[in-house]
């Protein structure tokens, strides 16, 4: 079983060449505060009230990158639980003060679990 806490973040894209305009209207039209951080990739990261929303680029394609992220207790734990339901784990860039795992559902929808430090 895996040890949800909270929503942490959701990722949506926007087509290339389209960040600086993406940050037009969230952080001028919408009013969203934007977060400063060290990132593994070029995103734009803003707070909505107690989750971030954070927007990349992506072309389009069969497995979009788009994603809920969610914080567990345990990412371990988590990890062994769904490698014991056969469910495929896939990693990406680190970022400081957090651990993370992605996978996908039946259906190509992708998740990730994260663990602070």
């Amino acid at each position: 079983m895996i040890a949800f806490k909270r929503t942490d973040h959701i990722l949506i894209n926007v087509p290339p060449g389209e960040l600086a305009s993406a940050k037009h209207f969230y952080q001028d039209v919408l009013g969203l505060q934007p977060i400063e951080s060290e990132r593994p990739f070029v995103a734009l990261w803003f707070r909505i009230a107690d989750i971030e929303l954070h927007i990349t680029e992506e072309a389009g394609g069969t497995l979009s990158g788009r994603h809920p992220a969610f914080e567990v207790e345990d990412l371990a734990e988590a990890a062994r639980f769904l490698k014991s339901k056969a469910i495929s784990l896939s990693y990406s860039s680190k970022i400081p003060g957090r651990e993370r795992l992605f996978f996908r559902d039946p259906f190509g929808n992708r998740f990730e679990l994260i663990e602070y430090d």
